[in-house]
């Protein structure tokens, strides 16, 4: 169900702290970690503490939650001290999404071109 957390879900394990992450932000509703892949010198990962599949989802079912989401991705690049950063959600496994748990990167301290990938 949307925004209970799933048993097989890496984030939910993240938020409920039976995995460790690298955290450097959190508030009651996100959590904010390092990417264990990193893609970038800054490579953060913004998620929701309630479970929902993908940013469409969680845009549709908790648009306030999505809200802050995005706002912490501002406060993330500001920590890091990033004047110029990309912030991305991958929405399928077509567009790179590897776990099903609604999130965005946070990617910065180097120069990203256009168009990605």
């Amino acid at each position: 169900m949307a925004g209970e957390p799933q048993d097989d879900c890496l984030f939910c394990k993240i938020v409920a702290g039976q995995i460790p992450a690298t955290i450097v932000r959190e508030t009651d509703t996100t959590v904010a970690f390092r990417d264990i892949n990193p893609q970038a010198p800054t490579h953060v990962l913004v998620i929701p503490k309630a479970h929902h599949k993908d940013a469409a989802a969680l845009a549709t079912a908790a648009p306030q939650l999505a809200a802050d989401v995005l706002r912490e991705t501002q406060a993330v690049a500001d920590d890091e001290g990033l004047d110029s950063y990309r912030t991305t959600f991958n929405t399928g496994a077509g567009a790179g999404q590897t776990v099903w748990h609604a999130h965005a990167h946070v990617l910065g301290g180097r120069g990203l071109e256009w168009p990605p990938g």
